[in-house]
Formats: C-alpha cells, structure tokens, sequence
C-alpha cells in the first residue's frame, strides 16, 4: 500500500477495529470496499463530522483482502 503515490501513510495497529486510530489521527478519506453500507464502516461518522469524507470503492475479484493474504502465504510456504 505504502508504494502508491496516492497513499501517504500506512498504520498498523492491533485492535479489533481502528476505531482509535481514526478518532487520533483524523483523516481527510476513509476508504472501505463497497462490500460495506456506510452505516456499516467503523469510523466513518469521526471522518465525517471533522468534513472528510468515506469513500466506498468497487470490489475486484481476487483483488481483496482475504485473496490477498492468501497468494502471500502460499508464496511464503514454497519459499520455505
């Protein structure tokens, strides 16, 4: 993600949701997949009220999280 010119910043962070992170740092966009209602999307109502905005974007098959996660692995397990 950090390698796009269109993202500024990357943060990890361990808890359930990002709840915190968003209410600390305040973001201008809240990007979630258009799998969510925005009703739905942690944080949106913290973006919104500082005048950002949430940005729903459209899902690309095998392009989400979960495939994602899994080409990773499976290219670390023939590494090994």
């Amino acid at each position: 993600m950090s390698s796009l010119a269109c993202v500024d910043l990357v943060v990890l962070f361990a808890e359930d949701t990002p709840l915190s992170l968003i209410e600390e740092i305040s973001p201008d966009v809240l990007v979630k997949g258009a799998d969510y209602r925005p009703d739905q999307v942690v944080g949106a109502e913290i973006v919104r009220r500082h005048g950002g905005r949430l940005l729903l974007v459209d899902l690309l098959p095998s392009q989400g999280t979960t495939a994602t996660i899994a080409r990773v692995r499976e290219r670390t397990r023939a590494a090994e």
